[in-house]
């Protein structure tokens, strides 16, 4: 039943996986924690900015986000990102594609979380001098992701399985590997369950860290 089995290969396909999620979700805690301040800034033009940047992005499909990656970014505008080789250029636009698009919801996630921060502690820091920037990080930003980690861990989650939309410019994660056996080998409902199988090992034990790091670090009102 499993003669399809390449352990090697399927490895390799998940670490493939793996890696894009990792780096997409750093790059996407970083560009959503930037939108988020810009969606609360007092300054109208970035407010507006930030608040366009994730009403368009979010009412895209992540495949249109990769495929201009590939497609306008690379084939047209030439942007390679240092990348030498087709393989590792494709994975860096992926990469691209995928921060772009789980940012948004990275934003909304953390906006959400600092209106639960009380409007009081803001303007005491205000009184006390601080400005803006240093209202944000100091008080608002550390309260508003200890409100959030359960929103933030769901995005995650979402993101790992997003990831097999990247097999659509030919990065070769798992959902490529999979299509390839399927085409080749007459073990659909075993090849299917082999994949499914491997990204619950990815987003169970990641639901049920955060859960529990959500519990300890929740604010008490």
């Amino acid at each position: 039943m499993f003669d399809f089995l390449d352990m090697d290969a399927l490895l390799g396909a998940f670490w493939v996986t793996v890696k894009l999620t990792v780096y997409s979700a750093i790059g996407s805690l970083i560009w959503g924690t930037l939108l988020a301040g810009m969606r609360v800034s007092p300054v109208p033009l970035m407010r507006a900015v930030g608040t366009a940047y994730v009403n368009v992005v979010r009412n895209i499909p992540l495949t249109v986000v990769i495929l201009f990656t590939s497609l306008g970014l690379y084939s047209t505008l030439n942007v390679a990102l240092g990348g030498d080789d087709i393989n590792g250029i494709n994975f860096r636009l992926a990469v691209l594609g995928l921060i772009a698009y789980t940012a948004a919801f990275v934003c909304e996630a953390l906006r959400s979380g600092i209106n639960t921060v009380p409007v009081g502690q803001a303007e005491a820091a205000r009184a006390l001098g601080l400005r803006f920037t240093q209202v944000l990080t100091l008080i608002v930003l550390p309260q508003a992701f200890r409100s959030v980690v359960n929103p933030l861990a769901n995005v995650l989650i979402a993101l790992t399985k997003n990831t097999t939309v990247a097999s659509v410019i030919g990065v070769a994660e798992a959902s490529l590997l999979m299509k390839e056996w399927i085409e080749t080998y007459a073990a659909l409902i075993p090849i299917v369950a082999v994949f499914a199988f491997g990204f619950i090992c990815l987003t169970l034990p990641t639901g049920l860290l955060l859960g529990w790091v959500s519990k300890k670090v929740a604010v008490k009102r």
